[in-house]
């Protein structure tokens, strides 16, 4: 069974429901310990990337989150075998093609 890692906010609320119909447990991290979700971490740390914390987020076009969508599910990730999330939830396998300089 997997499990589901929740930070203590309202997010969590409905956590018995969540873990019932994603068939996952649900483990609660603690406060101040990010290395409790460091996946979570990881991941907020590369949205950061695109949509810096000085940004607004309510100036965030749907095209710009329509493309980093697209570039962090098809980002190979070590936590997952160096597959990406794509290749991971729909069961695939993506074609890499390396140019290569001369």
């Amino acid at each position: 069974m997997h499990t589901l890692t929740l930070d203590n906010g309202t997010e969590g609320a409905q956590h018995e429901r969540i873990a019932q119909s994603l068939a996952v447990h649900v483990y609660f991290a603690h406060p101040y310990c990010s290395w409790e979700r460091g996946t979570h971490s990881n991941t907020n740390g590369l949205i950061r990337q695109y949509f810096p914390k000085r940004r607004n987020l309510s100036t965030v076009t749907q095209k710009e989150l329509d493309h980093a969508m697209q570039r962090l599910n098809h980002r190979p990730r070590q936590r997952l075998g160096f597959k990406t999330p794509h290749e991971v939830f729909f069961h695939t396998k993506t074609s890499l093609t390396v140019a290569l300089g001369t």
